[in-house]
């Protein structure tokens, strides 16, 4: 009896490891999911796409046994934080305000028949795929579980190379309280017609810092730099910018990954950033908080660097604030000094989090561990399928000695260098 044939879309598991011996073969390793693009034949041969690497190609069904469709336990209905088949941009929406700990979990749209962790710090939102092997559920594929309920206990006792331990699920919608809508403290609205952002800025140092320099700020014009309309005073501090529709720049990566965002993307943005920094270079300005979280996308997908009007001259006074620890520079960390300089560390930092599609930088290090490492000599490795040549970058930005990182203008030669290489990629 003839072998029922497999559909477009199905998911299938790779039985072993396969090397491609022929043109347009695809190659594998056991465990590899693929799914089946179409039947070129009846002999059982299929074009397939590798989930892992997204390379496409011919490949015999002896290799492959069709995957377990995991099936919604019932009991995950009862869950709290548990939404169903929603978006990474929906959950984003829906882990509004960001807090240390909250979460939720999801179908994955991209990936039918996995889940998606989605979890909460107070700087932005991190998207875990769960994923099934060998009968269990594994982000790491070191910790496996039984189902979602054991491994979100899992991670409420130790976070376990997560942002943050899991600490308050996010109630599914229509149970939520009007209390956590009315917390928001970004928030769209209308200005002389045209869509604006409002940011509320709740603490009392920040915002006298802010109003010092809003004489400069509202000044500053360039097309990389989110624009500064104004603010409001009103029971509060209220900054309104330009609208940018398309979010931060790491949720823009996670929630839309290789398939959408190419290298020639990636060198754009990283482009434009290094563009509106340039700028503020210019203007003997230092941001001391680049990172990717505070890179937003217009609707025509230019990045502009955001929240520089909390930035200020050339300093090596004390900073109050909390510093963002991963993307600070050691002299910044140790000395408290901040320059262009910090920033290029930051930059290339902000570089390593673009190539790699909005990862967490110094993935499974403690801070404290990494401030050590970091002193001795340690930095982070290329990112998976990123030039080589924009690692080196990379590295130079995190030269220990401030004086031998490159300045903006050499960062930006040397990118435009590769986006010119990548119009033949």
């Amino acid at each position: 009896m003839a072998l029922k044939g497999w559909e477009p879309g199905t998911q299938c598991m790779a039985k072993s490891d396969h090397k491609s011996t022929k043109e347009d073969e695809l190659s594998f390793h056991k465990g590899d999911i693929l799914t089946i693009i179409k039947a070129v034949n009846n002999k059982g041969w299929y074009r397939a796409k590798n989930n892992k690497t997204e390379e496409e190609g011919l490949v015999s069904r002896n290799y492959l046994r069709e995957r377990e469709a995991i099936r919604v336990d019932p009991n995950l209905s009862l869950m709290p934080w548990f939404h169903g088949k929603i978006s990474g941009e929906d959950a984003v929406r829906v882990l509004q305000p960001t807090e240390d700990g909250l979460f939720l979990v999801r179908e994955s749209i991209r990936h039918p028949g996995d889940y998606v962790l989605c979890v909460s710090s107070k700087e932005e939102v991190s998207h875990y795929r769960v994923i099934y092997k060998d009968n269990k559920l594994t982000i790491d594929e070191e910790n496996y579980f039984y189902n979602l309920i054991e491994l979100i206990e899992h991670y409420m006792k130790d976070a376990c190379g997560l942002i943050t331990r899991l600490t308050k699920p996010k109630l599914k919608e229509g149970t939520k309280s009007a209390a956590e809508e009315l917390s928001k403290t970004v928030f769209q609205a209308e200005y002389m017609g045209k869509k604006v952002a409002v940011k509320n800025i709740k603490c009392d140092v920040m915002a006298q810092s802010f109003l010092e320099e809003t004489s400069v700020m509202t000044k500053l014009m360039h097309k990389n730099l989110v624009k500064l309309l104004g603010v409001v005073v009103d029971n509060g501090l209220y900054i309104v910018t330009e609208f940018m529709s398309k979010g931060n720049l790491v949720n823009y990566l996670r929630t839309r990954g290789r398939s959408v965002v190419t290298l020639k993307h990636l060198i754009q943005f990283g482009l434009d950033i290094c563009e509106g920094m340039e700028y503020l270079e210019s203007k003997k300005l230092v941001h001391r908080d680049l990172a990717a979280r505070n890179i937003l996308i217009s609707d025509e997908s230019i990045a502009k660097v955001s929240d520089f009007g909390l930035a200020k001259g050339v300093s090596s006074a004390r900073d109050q604030a909390k510093l963002p620890v991963k993307w600070t520079a050691p002299e910044a960390l140790k000395q408290h000094k901040f320059s262009t300089k910090s920033d290029v560390w930051s930059y290339g930092i902000l570089l390593w989090e673009l190539f790699s599609y909005g990862r967490a930088p110094y993935p499974k290090l403690s801070l404290t561990d990494l401030v050590d490492k970091v002193e001795k000599g340690y930095r982070m490795e290329c990112p998976d399928k990123c030039p080589t040549s924009v690692h080196n970058l990379m590295k130079s930005c995190w030269e220990y000695d401030p004086g031998k990182r490159p300045t903006f203008k050499k960062l930006k030669d040397k990118l435009e260098k590769e986006g010119r290489k990548s119009d033949y990629v």
